[in-house]
């Protein structure tokens, strides 16, 4: 009789047998006898996802019921499902699980104890079980033997594909969260992301009622005073790369909770981007690939196994997942103080925003909601020119509560601790994408240090009346003409006729998204020329 550890009571009653918990060999070894990838040179897991090498957030759905609809943002984001189409998938998808080998992992989102939420994720991969076992938070064996039920169950099967006719669904795959029973199905997708942005997802509905706020940011802490920021930023905007700091801890690259005791990462690992990855810009990304990590559509060389980070062959989105233990630098427990300071990143490929400008709380809370970055010509096909990028509360796929609250909680924060509040623009200077060139890294990392040490509280500011923020002008280790991005561009009509037609996005954007905001939040965003 092997132990099924209460899998009956989620519908899944002849399991050919339950794994829990197993070791990173274990399931690497397990993952190559069962064809699921190969090892790189590095000792590295290497997997190929097939179809799926993102999140496909049009198949990502919520359970519409009585006790929770009064509480979701619902929108083109969180769409609604019957109970009835998620009860008859779930049964379809334990159904399939029957006479497999199941693959479990219980563990724990949430350092801060008070906080933290358990979670079972049951797989029919054994490389999806190491992802996920690298990402949550691992229990020691006490923990593990006293765990009991978990708070929430995740059921991942790629392998059964779901028949959007009947189903109820947009395609194959299926993410699908059902709040009140506390239950994720995942179908159709191997990318393994989808995992761990549910558990987001779950933290994020739940944590502020619980006096939490959940972000999506990175964070980190100065190893003495223990002095905490954290980094909001999308994809491209060099969210883990600037907070990956050698000279400061890192609590976290993705996922925290600010409870009023301070922050707290809710990951165990990091999930992060290989394309065009290097030993010399990013070393502890790079040095963490090796035994343990699962890697995710990265091409091999057949002969060598040695992985090439710059070949784009099957996705731009390639991915590695690993503890966090294996950075360095890591604050373990992941846990900080109050942030005394918050970085809002932004790409901007028109290169008008200052590469780093000061905001208000009103501000922060409008550049907050807004979530903006921009996509390049060339990133995607038909994109001709730059394509501005608004992601609520620069998460808005996992966020499924009106984005008032999540806002009003971060203003609440920023002006009971007094945390000091910077947009830092790591796109273009001098032109936009195409003319003026990427801003210098180590300019923006000077920039970031010069506001983490409070060198930018006595330097004198300018207020840039058509993006309403305040400019500092001058900053340790910058150039000063850099700090005002009209004074970079050769033709300075061309810049405003740019500058006003970004500052119009902006509006446009917050009036047709967020109409119930309050005034004083929405006049503090950027002001087209008509408005100024």
């Amino acid at each position: 009789m092997i132990h099924t550890y209460g899998l009956e009571r989620i519908g899944i009653f002849y399991p050919a047998n339950v794994y829990r918990n197993m070791s990173p060999a274990w399931l690497t070894e397990q993952a190559l006898i069962r064809g699921e990838g190969m090892l790189s040179d590095t000792g590295a897991l290497v997997v190929q996802t097939g179809k799926y090498t993102g999140r496909s957030p049009k198949d990502k759905f919520i359970v519409d019921t009585p006790a929770i609809h009064e509480y979701i943002a619902w929108n083109n984001v969180n769409r609604p499902i019957s109970r009835e189409k998620f009860d008859a998938l779930k049964a379809k998808m334990t159904a399939y699980l029957q006479n497999r080998d199941i693959f479990l992992f219980d563990g724990f989102a949430g350092a801060d104890l008070v906080c933290r939420k358990k979670f079972r994720i049951i797989n029919e991969l054994a490389s999806e079980n190491l992802f996920i076992r690298n990402l949550l938070i691992r229990p020691t064996a006490d923990e593990l033997s006293q765990f009991g039920d978990p708070d929430f169950t995740v059921i991942v099967t790629p392998g059964y594909r779901c028949d959007p006719k009947t189903d109820g669904v947009r395609s194959e795959a299926a993410i699908i969260i059902d709040y009140e029973t506390r239950v994720v199905l995942i179908a159709g997708t191997q990318y393994a992301g989808e995992i761990k942005k549910s558990v987001f997802s779950v933290m994020n509905y739940f944590l502020p009622d619980e006096g939490v706020l959940p972000m999506h940011c990175s964070a980190n802490m100065d190893p003495v005073t223990k002095e905490t920021a954290i980094f909001f930023g999308l994809s491209g905007t060099g969210k883990t790369t600037l907070s990956a700091d050698p000279n400061r801890k890192l609590i976290g690259d993705d996922e925290h909770g600010w409870s009023p005791r301070g922050i707290f990462n809710f990951e165990g690992g990091c999930y992060a981007k290989c394309i065009n990855l290097n030993a010399e810009k990013e070393p502890d990304i790079y040095n963490a690939i090796r035994s343990g990590s699962l890697v995710e559509n990265v091409v091999l060389d057949p002969a060598t196994r040695r992985p090439n980070y710059f070949d784009s062959k099957y996705t731009e989105n390639t991915r590695v997942g690993y503890p966090i233990e294996y950075i360095p630098n890591a604050a373990i427990p992941g846990i900080g103080g109050i942030p005394k300071v918050i970085i809002f990143l932004t790409a901007d490929s028109f290169g008008v925003l200052p590469p780093i400008s000061r905001l208000s709380k009103e501000a922060a809370m409008y550049h907050f909601i807004t979530g903006f970055t921009s996509k390049v010509a060339g990133t995607e096909q038909g994109i001709t020119e730059p394509v501005p990028t608004f992601s609520t509360l620069f998460g808005e796929p996992f966020m499924p509560l009106a984005p008032e609250i999540y806002a009003g909680m971060l203003g609440e924060r920023i002006e009971t601790y007094h945390t000091k509040v910077f947009l830092v623009n790591t796109g273009w200077t001098g032109g936009p994408y195409g003319i003026g060139s990427r801003m210098d890294l180590k300019y923006t990392r000077a920039m970031i240090t010069a506001a983490l040490n409070g060198r930018l509280d006595s330097v004198p500011y300018k207020h840039d009346s058509r993006f309403n923020v305040d400019v500092p002008q001058s900053c340790p280790g910058v150039p000063n003409q850099i700090l005002n991005p009209r004074d970079t561009w050769a033709n300075k009509k061309s810049y405003d006729i740019m500058a006003d037609k970004v500052a119009a996005m902006f509006h446009e954007n917050f009036t047709e998204k967020y109409p119930d905001v309050p005034e004083e939040v929405s006049d503090a965003g950027p002001k087209p020329k008509a408005r100024l």
